[in-house]
């Protein structure tokens, strides 16, 4: 199966993670203090520091999250409202063919409006599975009329067949500021053949001339800090200055290298983001975050509320979530067979699958291609709900 695209190939459940895709994108929502603070700044370079480190911490959760989520059903929703947070979202899963999910997160207070839609695109290298996240991403700041977009980096799960599994991200995410001119480059640098440069990212802002304002550096598993061109520029100066000669080993490019040592700090620097520590037990538990950990919760009364399409009620995964990995297999199984079975009835009478919540437009800011949410999801009117699980 060496280079083709993953998507249409069923994989055993054991190198899944009980959790559906539409529950890892909300896991972009675990730094939304980071958006109500850039809502809060009146200097707009200072903003686009804030939206870059809430870009870089969107996807801070992958680290060492080596299980796969489940691929959402054609019609698989999912709602998170999070009042401490001040924040609901709802995703629906638009195209089973090529997979693309759509998400819409509001603001409680009417601050922000955060959406997209993601194709993950998946590729098979051997020794590992690379995913290319294709789809934009949407920030719009209300108080200030700015819209922020990007796409995210690229990941890569290595060792799949042998040895210690484990992740890096890749390449560069530009997020521009529509209504100033302004320009965020970040570059996510690949590990290289020493190990030196894992999980770091490095990049600028610029203004609508091209004048760079600040450097952004730091590691996407930790830490991202702001600091003036000039100061950062003598700093990497001194370093080469006094660098000695420390040779390594060479490695091969599936090996997972040292972890080296953590952010160095410019002085003069202003801390953006630090990631939050990760639950004692949460390597016996697929590596999940505290906030992770909360997004199949089935709460009393949930059910009653809830759209039928919801993840929370899809049986393979809470099977999964409950220790039953033989009942989740044959669940996994059932569910994709009547997703089939429905698929060609559709075919048989000639007709089109039509989404319940999004719609796909054309994004105001960027002119592509996007699914946009037609709203009315929290009136609770679930007549049209499709019969998924």
């Amino acid at each position: 199966m060496f280079g083709p695209e993953l998507s249409k190939i069923t994989m055993p459940i054991v190198f899944n993670e009980p959790l559906s895709f539409l529950q890892r994108i909300s896991e972009y929502m675990e730094h939304t203090y980071l958006i109500q603070k850039a809502c809060s700044q009146s200097d707009s370079i200072e903003r686009m520091q804030t939206v870059a480190a809430f870009a870089v911490s969107a996807v801070a959760s992958q680290w060492d999250r080596t299980g796969k989520p489940f691929n959402p059903l054609l019609g698989e929703t999912y709602e998170l409202t999070r009042e401490d947070q001040g924040f609901r979202l709802i995703s629906e899963q638009v195209s089973h063919h090529p997979p693309i999910s759509a998400f819409h997160t509001e603001s409680l207070a009417g601050d922000f409006v955060f959406h997209g839609s993601i194709y993950p695109k998946l590729k098979f290298w051997g020794k590992s599975v690379e995913a290319e996240p294709k789809g934009t991403i949407t920030l719009e700041l209300h108080k200030h009329k700015e819209a922020y977009t990007w796409t995210n980096p690229f990941c890569c799960v290595h060792n799949i067949i042998l040895g210690k599994l484990w992740i890096e991200q890749y390449g560069t995410v530009e997020i521009v500021n529509h209504s100033t001119g302004e320009k965020c480059v970040l570059n996510f640098k690949p590990c290289g053949m020493f190990g030196k440069e894992l999980h770091r990212v490095e990049g600028y802002i610029q203004d609508k001339s091209k004048k760079k304002c600040c450097v952004i550096y730091g590691k996407w598993t930790e830490c991202m800090w702001s600091v003036d061109p000039q100061v950062y520029e003598a700093h990497r100066k001194l370093e080469k200055r006094g660098t000695t000669d420390t040779r390594k080993q060479k490695q091969d490019a599936d090996e997972m290298p040292e972890v080296q040592e953590t952010v160095a700090v410019i002085p003069g620097s202003t801390l953006l983001w630090r990631i939050s520590s990760r639950p004692p037990h949460s390597a016996e538990m697929y590596n999940f975050t505290n906030f992770a950990m909360t997004l199949n919760e089935l709460e009393p009364g949930m059910e009653g509320v809830l759209a039928p399409t919801d993840c929370r009620l899809r049986p393979d995964i809470r099977a999964m979530e409950n220790g039953n990995i033989d009942e989740a297999s044959i669940e996994k199984e059932r569910l994709e067979e009547k997703q089939r079975a429905s698929r060609k009835e559709r075919a048989k009478d000639g007709e089109d699958w039509s989404t319940r919540w999004f719609q796909l437009g054309t994004n105001p800011y960027t002119g592509s291609q996007d699914w946009l949410y037609t709203g009315g999801y929290f009136d609770r009117k679930y007549t049209d709900c499709p019969d998924i699980y």
